[in-house]
């Protein structure tokens, strides 16, 4: 099965095992999919992730999410640029999350990064998604 969207199915996997309160969650591999997972690690979002490699191929992604005092560390995770509506941004018009204590995680010509190191790097780029 196709999917015209990978990335939103990703989020959208991440945000229905949040609302659940499970440990992980498990989501097929892509190269776009591990860098947004390391952005999200690096940034304290989820624990981290692990990928595993099937026969035919194939290999999948588990995502261990991160609680709390009980609650989820990510309260809000949406997708911005859509493929239906690209959402692109230079880098002095990169948009803050919830004043700063959010991010926007950015796609720009040197990698996938948070919405603060692409200010840091005056580099703008499609803002993929945004987390808080």
């Amino acid at each position: 099965m196709s999917l015209s969207d990978p990335l939103g199915d990703m989020l959208t996997r991440i945000r229905n095992a949040i609302m659940r309160n499970k440990s992980s969650v498990t989501t097929p591999a892509s190269k776009l999919r591990g860098r947004v997972l390391d952005v999200l690690k690096d940034e304290g979002y989820i624990r981290g992730y692990t990928q595993t490699e099937f026969v035919a191929g194939k290999s999948e992604y588990e995502i261990e999410l991160k609680y709390y005092e009980g609650g989820p560390v990510i309260r809000e995770i949406a997708r911005v640029s859509k493929p239906g509506r690209r959402v692109y941004v230079s880098a002095k018009t990169i948009p803050q999350v919830a004043n700063g204590l959010g991010i926007s995680v950015l796609s720009t010509p040197k990698g996938v990064m948070a919405d603060h190191s692409a200010r840091e790097q005056n580099v703008g780029g499609e803002v993929l998604c945004r987390v808080f």
